[in-house]
């Protein structure tokens, strides 16, 4: 039985501005801002990275947030020319597989089938 595409990427010591990527993402896939409401009373020690944005390409979605990319599929495909280039992108955003510089919690790529 197939197995949807899902992985996590990370980015540390920078953040990805989300403006810039959702301009730079938008001329060739879907993109939708996910950013949460907030006010001045708010306590978190996180909010100046609760934002996302969703972007979509053919059968591959992801959530980006300033610090990290999650990459699924909601049913099991292969990956097409678009999912591929949307894949290479985010991969170049978001150059970890882990969410701390210590060698800790590895996030390895399942396998997955590119369209012909």
């Amino acid at each position: 039985m197939a197995v949807p595409y899902r992985y996590i990427r990370y980015n540390w010591w920078r953040k990805v501005d989300l403006k810039e990527a959702a301009e730079e993402l938008g001329g060739a896939f879907s993109v939708e801002d996910l950013t949460m409401p907030r006010d001045d009373r708010e306590y978190s020690f996180f909010k100046e990275i609760r934002e996302e944005i969703k972007v979509r390409a053919d059968t591959l979605s992801a959530y980006l947030s300033p610090i990290r990319a999650m990459l699924f599929q909601r049913e099991p495909a292969p990956l097409t020319a678009r999912d591929m280039e949307l894949r290479r992108m985010i991969l170049e955003l978001y150059p970890k597989n882990r969410p701390t510089p210590l060698p800790l919690f590895f996030s390895d790529e399942p396998k997955f089938e590119v369209a012909e």
